[in-house]
């Protein structure tokens, strides 16, 4: 299988100039090959071939004074740019015979330099390499110094140099894993994804939800108000843009280093893990959205799928209609739906009290087949008041309890004598 493992870059401003250089020739690249397809069929011919594409765009265009400046980057930069013009395409096209079910692709759009993300590619055929002072070579750009922070499996078919919105520069690495199955026994789980606990799972124990984003909202607010009060087109919006994408960064790079931290523990304390397969694009559209975008379940759930494959674990899904919060994981009685705000539950079955969320990881456990106890399902019992007539002394009752009294004493006397 393929992963990627990215790195950051420290780029001199010299550099910097030459990515972006880069940056600006692949993307005219790739809206010249998206302007010639359109206009292919507008016209109602066949679109351009690749070689077409590549002899149009690329070698003729050199010799034009309109885009000369196409020699100043890497051939292999622009060849890339006009396989993801293909590759975008192909995915379309896809997604209308139903050949990607579940997936909506739109129709290839043009790229602007204003866009938060920018990247050229460059394969083994541009002759990139990593020096031995530990500093990535590409071509027409320089030694590029890199923060290392662990090391490479294999060696690398192709890096990708990505600009983010905050302005920060990564390396991304493509690298061929053979995944090695771990032999040793280890138990199953069964895991309930929520907003107010992040993970629950049926041994009994509960992840808080981080909530990154409500945490820095104060934060991310005030950098919004400072960015609107900024005149257009000038120095100054610029700064404040930048200023607010580095705090919407730190949100993102703490969400994601805790996805990894607990989908690396959860892949290795258990063999299989059983999950339900959620709605996110649907809850994504009610009240809740801002905490379901918060929590990113799906970069989560996404993790644990690639991980369970790269360490030789079980991923199981269930359908997402199956009633795990209305079944007892003792009884199997279903009890029926429930409000949000009922988080405990006593079943009417066999009348034990049951912890909403716990019960639910266990009943996913349980209809993906996997070997889990309901150990952590069954909670203790609210304590409640008593009523009046079941304990205590009450005035009402002091006169026939003395007048009891008082006879028992007579009847006792009268038989001693």
């Amino acid at each position: 299988m393929h992963l990627r493992y990215g790195f950051r870059l420290y780029p001199t401003p010299g550099q910097r100039i030459a990515l972006a250089r880069a940056f600006g020739c692949a993307r005219v690249v790739f809206n010249d090959a998206i302007a010639a397809r359109r206009e292919a069929h507008e016209a109602g011919v066949n679109a351009p071939t690749m070689s077409e594409l590549s002899r149009r765009l690329i070698t003729d265009a050199k010799q034009t004074s309109e885009r000369g400046w196409l020699v100043g980057v890497s051939a292999v930069v622009l060849q890339q740019a006009l396989r993801d013009a293909d590759r975008a395409y192909k995915n379309f096209f896809d997604a209308l015979s139903a050949r990607r079910a579940g997936r909506r692709v739109g129709e290839p759009r043009f790229k602007s330099k204003r866009d938060g993300r920018q990247a050229v590619r460059f394969t083994a055929n541009a002759r990139w390499s990593v020096t031995v002072d530990n500093k990535l070579r590409l071509p027409k750009i320089g030694d590029v110094p890199v923060r290392w922070s662990r090391v490479l499996p294999s060696v690398p078919s192709s890096v990708t140099v990505v600009k983010d919105a905050a302005g920060r520069y990564f390396a991304s690495f493509v690298v061929e894993v053979n995944p090695e199955p771990k032999r040793y026994e280890a138990p199953e789980i069964g895991v309930d994804l929520g907003l107010e606990h992040f993970v629950v799972l049926s041994d009994g124990r509960k992840i808080n939800a981080p909530r990154f984003l409500r945490r820095a909202e104060t934060k991310l607010k005030r950098a919004q108000r400072d960015l609107s009060r900024k005149q257009k087109c000038s120095r100054n919006r610029d700064k404040a843009r930048a200023k607010v994408a580095r705090a919407h960064a730190r949100v993102a790079d703490a969400r994601r280093d805790f996805h990894h931290q607990l989908s690396t523990q959860l892949i290795r304390e258990n063999q299989a893990i059983a999950m339900e397969d959620l709605a996110v694009f649907g809850l994504a559209r009610t009240r809740l959205a801002k905490s379901v975008h918060d929590a990113g379940w799906a970069s989560f759930v996404a993790m644990l799928d690639y991980k369970a494959a790269l360490y030789g674990r079980k991923m199981v899904r269930i359908g997402r209609f199956e009633p795990t919060s209305q079944i007892c994981s003792l009884c199997d009685v279903k009890d029926g739906p429930k409000p949000l705000h009922v988080r405990v539950w006593q079943c009417q079955g066999c009348g034990v009290w049951l912890d909403r969320d716990v019960n639910a990881a266990v009943n996913v456990a349980k209809a993906a087949g996997l070997a889990v106890t309901a150990c952590g399902a069954q909670v203790r019992p609210e304590p409640v008041r008593a009523q009046r007539g079941e304990a205590g002394t009450h005035r009402s009752d002091l006169a026939s309890v003395d007048v009891h009294i008082a006879g028992r004493s007579r009847n006792h006397r009268s038989s001693s004598r």
